[in-house]
């Protein structure tokens, strides 16, 4: 084993360790039919509605991998489209390292329907920056709305933290200014990077923002049930822990998520809201994106196998 293979292998275990630490430290104080309990009193109508939030943001982000192709000048059908970003995805969420594992899904896919190895690989970036873009424009937000829960966890005075707020803003407005300006690469130092069109690069902040915004009132759906909580909390806990799983990199932010939101929402996050949220968002897309994968890869092949069959009867048929 490489030298690259075991410190990869090593930080793995390290965040699979630090995951079941908190979510040791999360579940100890409570019983199991104190969990049971908890889940059963969210109103169903309130998971239904989270479901629908969930599915809402998934659909959303098959729009990244949209625009993405768009600005490769590329075309593809939007339910492929759709179907390889929701299995890619669904899987990444909870595999860790969302970028990498989400890439090789799309790559199984993008290349059977035509696209190249490089051509995947802008896919990939390209909806990385689409990410970052709805984080930081949604967490400007959040930062100027509700300073207090960030300035808690932060150990900041609500006037810095607004001022944080506002510059969190500014990137996505550099952004589509560069992309205004420039319309082509834009290099840095060694780096060069191929900038979208202005109306992509708009597209891009606003699709990643809603993504955003989307998870946070599918969380927020959860908390509600345990408490009046306004929804500007629910997405300043959201993108912290978001962020707080960018930065870790635990498969599926276990415990990084949890203990993150019930750090910024202490009274309404309950062991219930942050199951359920789980359950919610990642489980049960989990569960589907997997059939999913497993239908397609068997459609895949007897497509494949008719194909052969095809080409191998029009060989016999020239000779």
């Amino acid at each position: 084993m490489s030298l690259k293979s075991m410190i990869w292998n090593g930080l793995l275990v390290a965040a699979l360790c630090f995951a079941v630490f908190l979510l040791y430290r999360i579940f100890e104080q409570y019983s199991l039919d104190q969990i049971v309990q908890s889940i059963r009193s969210i109103p169903l109508s309130s998971f239904c509605t989270a479901l629908l939030f969930a599915a809402a943001s998934y659909l959303c982000l098959g729009c990244f991998d949209l625009l993405a192709i768009r600005s490769l000048g590329k075309s593809l059908p939007y339910p492929k489209i759709a179907l390889a970003s929701f299995i890619s995805l669904s899987l990444g969420h909870n595999i860790g390292f969302a970028g990498l594992s989400s890439g090789a899904f799309r790559y199984r896919f993008y290349s059977r329907w035509g696209l190249t190895t490089e051509d995947v690989a802008k896919i990939i970036l390209f909806c990385g920056v689409t990410v970052g873009l709805g984080l930081i424009t949604l967490g400007g937000l959040a930062l100027i709305v509700n300073p207090d829960d960030a300035g808690r966890l932060l150990r900041l005075d609500p006037a810095s933290v607004r001022i944080f707020g506002v510059l969190a803003l500014t990137v996505p407005v550099v952004y589509a200014a560069l992309a205004f300006f420039i319309r082509g690469k834009l290099r840095l130092w060694r780096w060069s990077f191929q900038l979208p069109r202005f109306s992509i690069a708009v597209a891009q902040v606003a699709i990643g923002t809603i993504n955003f915004i989307l998870v946070s009132a599918c969380l927020h759906q959860m908390l509600s049930a345990f408490g009046d909580v306004a929804f500007f909390r629910s997405v300043t806990a959201y993108v912290l822990a978001n962020s707080a799983i960018l930065a870790t990199h635990v498969p599926g932010g276990l415990g990084v998520l949890e203990a993150t939101v019930s750090y910024a929402v202490p009274r309404e996050a309950s062991i219930g809201a942050l199951i359920a949220f789980r359950c919610a968002y990642f489980f049960i897309p989990l569960a589907l994106g997997t059939s999913l994968l497993l239908i397609s890869e068997i459609v895949f092949r007897r497509s494949r196998g008719t194909d052969e069959e095809a080409d191998e009867r029009a060989e016999a048929q020239s000779a």
